[in-house]
């Protein structure tokens, strides 16, 4: 069912009542009554909108399951609301860790090798982002038949391409022996955006400033699924929280995740104050999981600075999310089978077989993956990079998170040639001003927030 509704832009009114719908059902809201009605009105060749309209309103006032056993976001007019704002202070409560004694050399090897990891890490997993299509096993097949499993480069081609592969725009820049400087991505185009916001607006930034910085410098079509309807929705004259909820039903999606790295550079060591910022900027576009994921994958990417595995890492990050959320249930799964000796293989068809009813977009599987990516990679660039891909489903953002954690435990100096040569030190971005910038120019500007 849900393969039909992908194509539709985030503002057709079967796109809106279907994901919101999923987005109800999925946190515990008593919408099984509606379900043969949403999916008599989103599989139409052309949208009904008031139809879908007054039905949304109706899916939007449905009330939560009685005893549901996670924790989860609620609207400010219900008790027990959960907003960016109180996760970040609870985050900015508690002391940082001790962080390890870098010279500056060291320090300036290892925000470089987050840098890096992350644009590799987005590159390999661009020509394979399509969760409908790429699996692990379709994965598996394909690297298979160009001699490239377990993947150790970039993703080879062969001469005739699966439909798949040739529909997709760009993706021949991040295959192998076609890349000229990190490939133009929504992945990194973040991570510059956070770090201009943070030089220009310091650390005490607030969501108005992020809010005010995307439509300054990011160019709307290159924003997706959570964004864009924020974006949308600040055109339209909303201001944050509200540009998160106000129809939105991908406010749990990825979105707030991927922007989240910066604040881990910027805050070596400190993983409570890197959840907090990136709590602040994920608040214009996310809430509840998808809110708690950015604060999560802020925390991974500080603790590299300072842990030296990545279980230890995910010990310290899984202590800035509420314990009772989702997200944190499921990726204590991933952990536990870790610990009980699954292989990679099994995990990864574990945390399918557990969160396929999310979208392949959603995050709480992807962030299981970046999981099982880190703890069967253990430590090694190459095999997490590589393993993260061969997870499957948004596996540009995936593996330029775990290309982020990785690199900074290696530090650039450690990254295989193979993996950063192609770049000429230079990404590519759609974010004004940026385009064409050197890696180590960025991690430098970076060096010196911390400083």
């Amino acid at each position: 069912m849900e393969a039909v509704f992908f194509g539709h832009h985030e503002a057709d009114p079967r796109a809106l009542l279907y994901y919101e719908w999923c987005q109800r059902d999925e946190s515990g809201y008593a919408v099984d009554d509606f379900t043969e009605e949403v999916h008599e009105l989103t599989h139409t060749d052309q949208p009904l909108a008031g139809a879908c309209r007054r039905l949304l309103d109706k899916v939007e006032s449905a009330p939560r399951v009685p005893d549901w056993p996670y924790l989860e976001w609620v609207d400010t007019r219900e008790p027990g609301w959960v907003d960016a704002n109180t996760a970040a202070v609870q985050a900015e409560s508690h002391p940082p860790l001790p962080v390890a004694e870098f010279s500056a050399a060291e320090l300036l090897d290892r925000v470089y090798g987050g840098w890096l990891g992350r644009c590799a890490g987005c590159t390999l997993g661009k020509p394979l982002e399509n969760g409908f299509v790429w699996t692990p096993r379709r994965i598996r097949e394909y690297l298979e038949s160009v001699h490239a499993y377990p993947l150790r480069d970039y993703v080879p081609i062969l001469d005739t391409l699966p439909p798949e592969l040739e529909s997709r725009r760009s993706w021949r820049r991040s295959t192998l022996g076609r890349i000229d400087g990190s490939p133009r991505d929504d992945d990194i185009d973040y991570t510059i955006l956070g770090l201009h916001l943070l030089e220009q607006r310091g650390r005490d930034f607030t969501a108005e400033e992020v809010a005010a910085l995307w439509l300054e410098r990011l160019p709307f079509l290159q924003t997706y699924t959570a964004e864009r309807v924020a974006y949308r929705n600040l055109i339209d004259g909303f201001l944050p929280p509200d540009t998160a909820t106000f129809r939105n039903p991908y406010r749990e999606w990825i979105g707030g995740l991927i922007r989240a790295d910066i604040h881990g550079y910027i805050n070596p060591g400190d993983p409570f104050r890197a959840a907090a910022s990136a709590a602040r900027d994920a608040s214009i576009s996310h809430v509840g999981n998808g809110l708690w994921a950015a604060m999560w994958s802020a925390a991974l990417v500080s603790t590299a600075f300072t842990a030296t595995t990545p279980q230890e890492i995910l010990t310290v990050a899984h202590t800035v999310i509420p314990a009772r959320s989702r997200l944190a249930v499921a990726v204590a799964e991933v952990v536990e089978d870790h610990r009980g000796a699954l292989s990679w293989e099994d995990a990864v068809a574990a945390i399918h077989a557990r969160h396929a009813h999310y979208n392949w977009v959603h995050a709480i599987g992807n962030a299981c993956l970046i999981a099982a990516g880190l703890l069967w990679g253990e430590g090694d660039f190459t095999t997490t990079l590589g393993l993260t891909t061969q997870g499957g489903w948004d596996t540009d953002s995936n593996t330029a998170t775990a290309g982020s954690v990785a690199g900074i435990l290696t530090g650039a100096s450690g990254i295989p040639a193979h993996w950063t040569g192609p770049f000429h030190d230079t990404l590519h971005s759609s974010v004004t001003g940026y385009d064409g910038s050197r890696i180590s120019d960025l991690a430098q500007r970076t060096i010196r927030l911390i400083e």
